[in-house]
């Protein structure tokens, strides 16, 4: 079947971005009643009608399993699930389709390649290079196959504006490199790495390279023969297209070459209980029942991606970047991350004047409609090097418009001016406390606390109002002295930086009392809720009260992401720790 693709637009006609953004229904919904602005396509694009309608047409018509079905049904799903690949196949310009390898994303397919390339090849004494660049989904797979088999990693420097050093580099190069596996862009900063010269560079010494695609393929056009790339991997979601569907290509004699990744149904040729063995590829790496939906979905996203034209999507996208770049550097006290000579269309930044925590940025953003990205973007190791535990981030895409540049910087500059006049005020009107003052108990127990806790929130109609106490809250928490923050007190888990020192109460066997803080002010105000619940209060008490339940009440379930809640969840639980060693 010979993929289906739409003329390609000449690059001098610009995008007609009204028309584009009306085949997204999403960006038409109002978010806490404001215009979504949704700026957060790093992390997930937003898909089209052609895909949705792709997907929803599958379910509603042709919905069967694959390969093994004798009835036109099966046979109409299996034509459709070959077709993605072959679609797959042309946008990579891989050599024939049974290179490309369906995953559930770029996270699977580099577990796939470390998992059955890495332990059947790599032994003591090899090397990995990776760069400092890196998504932890190109870290972890790598030092777990390390661990296994004695290989260690290298890593490429970067230098301060986030581009990699190649000097440096050519230097890491030797006999004893195995594997170098880098990503084609940044997500957190947005460099575009040139992997042509990396690829020719590990080739030189001998070693193979695996790219990581994942912020690339939507940007640009990919040809993985050019590149010559031994394993290319990326994301449906990063690509207009559903979330659980991704893509490892490989060169057929690599892919022949590797043990199966997992084993079960339709990955093999013949089985018995005293041998098995394997299909050839790419069923030999996909073992049980496809993701069919995904690739049909995968496939209508490329079509898609392929009508608009990858020339004129990169000239917008680089109108915005321009745009973003100079109107975020005009912000007094905002300084941004990342600021290679070849950067795709992303901007990261943390505010240092006032020093506003990231997290508190996102949220409040969010309260007027603009989506953007918080926290260390699973990139802890470059957060470690630029010296910060988080930015902030906007990620453009087709559909995204000056109009909202605009936007993200006006509020911003609000959001900033506000908070400078917090400070100041805040300056004039607080003295540093003379000694260490551990809050005491308010209520007779948690669950009473929690109760008139409860009753100022139930007053509260909506989020940014409850949202707004929260920070109030925060604003009026006692700092935490820097002399308590040390690696003892920090509580991992939150994307905010947390400390969280504990005492029993002097003259008392089970009264707990504790301070804590963060860089972000929201976590803050948490923490002011936290010292109202539980500070002052006895170890039992403590234990018998059901924080979970009591948050949930107070609606933070439903506006706080996963991460949020996490690192509230290991604060609450550093506390029962300490309490529950008291009853030992």
């Amino acid at each position: 079947m010979t993929p289906r693709l739409s003329p390609t637009p000449a690059p001098s006609v610009p995008l007609d971005l009204t028309a584009l953004r009306a085949q997204f229904p999403i960006l038409a919904t109002r978010v806490h009643d404001q215009p979504l602005a949704y700026l957060d396509n790093a992390a997930s694009t937003q898909q089209p009608l052609q895909v949705i309608q792709a997907v929803s047409d599958y379910h509603q018509q042709y919905h069967a399993n694959i390969h093994r079905g004798v009835y036109q049904l099966s046979r109409n799903a299996t034509r459709m699930h070959d077709y993605a690949r072959e679609m797959v196949a042309h946008f990579l310009h891989a050599a024939e389709p049974v290179e490309c390898l369906f995953t559930r994303g770029t996270t699977e397919s580099i577990n796939l390649v470390a998992s059955s390339w890495g332990r059947a090849k790599l032994t003591c004494g090899d090397e990995i290079i990776l760069s400092n660049l890196e998504h932890h989904s190109n870290i972890v797979p790598w030092q777990m196959v390390c661990e296994a088999t004695g290989a260690r990693i290298r890593v490429i420097p970067i230098d301060d504006s986030g581009e990699l050093d190649m000097d440096a580099y050519r230097r890491l190069l030797s006999s004893r490199t195995r594997l170098v596996a880098v990503n084609h862009v940044s997500n957190a900063l947005g460099t575009i790495n040139p992997v042509k010269a990396i690829i020719e560079e590990a080739h030189a010494a001998g070693a193979l390279a695996l790219i990581d695609g994942a912020q690339w393929v939507s940007h640009g056009a990919t040809d993985v023969q050019a590149l010559d790339a031994d394993f290319y991997a990326f994301s449906g979601h990063k690509l207009y297209g559903p979330t659980g569907m991704g893509v490892l290509y490989g060169k057929r004699a690599l892919l022949e070459a590797m043990p199966p990744y997992q084993g079960g149904g339709d990955m093999i040729e013949q089985v018995t209980f005293e041998k098995t063995t394997y299909a050839q590829i790419p069923n030999k790496f996909e073992a049980g029942t496809p993701h069919i939906a995904g690739a049909v979905g995968l496939a209508a996203a490329i079509e898609w991606l392929e009508g608009v034209g990858f020339e004129r999507i990169h000239a917008h996208e680089q109108r915005l970047l321009r745009q973003v770049t100079e109107r975020l550097s005009a912000i007094p006290g905002l300084e941004i991350k990342g600021t290679a000579p070849q950067k795709a269309a992303v901007v990261s930044w943390v505010m240092v004047d006032p020093p506003i925590g990231t997290l508190d940025i996102g949220m409040q953003l969010d309260l007027r409609g603009i989506c953007i990205r918080t926290g260390h973007h699973c990139c802890q190791p470059l957060m470690d090097r630029l010296g910060i535990a988080s930015t902030a981030r906007a990620s453009f895409g087709a559909y995204n418009t000056e109009a909202e540049v605009e936007r993200l910087a006006d509020a911003l500059a609000e959001i900033v001016s506000v908070a400078r006049d917090a400070s100041a005020r805040k300056g004039r009107t607080e003295t540093p406390p003379a000694e260490i003052l551990y809050p005491v108990a308010v209520a007779d127990s948690p669950a009473s606390a929690a109760e008139e806790i409860a009753e100022i929130f139930d007053l509260l109609p909506d989020w940014p109002m409850r949202h707004q106490q929260i920070m109030d809250l925060g604003e009026r928490l006692t700092p935490m002295p820097d002399a308590l923050k040390t690696p003892e007190t920090f509580v991992p888990g939150c994307q905010s930086r947390v400390h969280l020192s504990a005492r029993v109460r002097p003259g008392s066997t089970d009264v707990i009392e504790f301070l804590a803080d963060s860089d972000a002010n929201i976590v803050r105000g948490l923490i002011a809720l936290l010292q109202q619940l539980y500070s002052g209060q006895k170890a039992g008490a403590i234990l018998a009260f059901d924080a979970q339940a009591f948050f949930s009440r107070l609606g933070l379930d439903d506006h706080l992401s996963m991460t949020r809640r996490n690192g509230l969840v290991a604060m609450v639980e550093r506390i029962r720790q300490i309490a529950a060693g008291l009853g030992r």
